[in-house]
């Protein structure tokens, strides 16, 4: 049994669970030219070598979440620490151990600890931004659709819907890769959200507390059609890791050596 014993000692999480893991698939390693810079010049992507990973192949759904807060009952609404969970987590929800939702719904209303916390109870991770861009990219055919304004359209329609639409079970589409529901669902957490903004220019350096803000990133992308990507970056670097919101979700990855980071 693995544990990870993070600073506050009650929260205590093992990978040792009491319900199945969610099915994983095989995303094979590759290089990949982010939205965001990877070089040395902030003006300029450079291909980044992507390892093989595996990826969750649907969001954390709502049966799934009340599994693990049923197992360990410090990550319940009402009884996790403020510092780790707002105000809104798991507001949605009827009473503590009754989700609000469908049970097949993505979980949302989720911190960046909790969602934490739930991957290492399977023996996984959050997905860094750079994996869920890259498997985000591919289409039912192609490893990289990004190029084609028809698929653009299509993500970018979901966008169009109204904020307070219901969410549908998962179970999209598969992608080339397997993974399903990337788009057009729920956006999701990523391990490094905080550190998305990181540029090499003088605006950013020394100053932890512009990567917390919209704006102060924008200038960062480099691919600024890719206009989908820009809002889910502008999304997760204006978050804090107990914020939670009613339309962000998250998967979980793993290594494929097995090792958490």
């Amino acid at each position: 049994m693995r544990c990870s014993i993070p600073p506050w000692p009650a929260l205590l999480v093992c990978s040792a669970s009491v319900w199945a893991a969610g099915d994983y698939v095989a995303v094979p390693g590759g290089r990949f030219e982010s939205a965001l810079p990877q070089g040395p010049v902030s003006s300029i992507s450079t291909p980044v070598a992507i390892a093989p990973f595996q990826l969750r192949a649907e969001p954390v759904t709502n049966a799934e979440f009340l599994a693990f807060v049923r197992s360990h009952s410090d990550w319940q609404r009402g009884r996790t620490p403020a510092l780790f969970a707002d105000a809104r987590y798991l507001l949605d929800w009827k009473a503590p151990l009754q989700p609000g939702a469908a049970d097949a719904a993505p979980v949302v209303n989720v911190s960046w600890f909790a969602a934490r916390a739930f991957c290492e109870s399977e023996g996984a991770r959050l997905p860094t931004w750079l994996e869920w861009e890259y498997a985000a990219a591919a289409d039912e055919t192609r490893q990289d659709a990004r190029r084609d304004p028809r698929w653009r359209q299509r993500i970018l329609s979901w966008y169009a819907r109204p904020g307070n639409t219901p969410l549908a079970a998962v179970g999209g589409a598969a992608n080339r890769f397997g993974v399903q529901d990337l788009h057009g669902l729920v956006w999701e957490w990523v391990d490094d959200f905080n550190a998305l903004f990181i540029a090499g220019d003088s605006r950013t350096q020394g100053d932890p507390d512009l990567l917390k803000f919209c704006g102060a990133g924008a200038i960062s992308v480099i691919d600024r059609d890719s206009y989908a990507v820009l809002m889910r970056i502008a999304l997760l670097s204006s978050l804090a890791a107990a914020d939670s919101t009613g339309n962000l979700g998250f998967r979980c990855a793993r290594s494929v050596d097995g090792d958490l980071p």
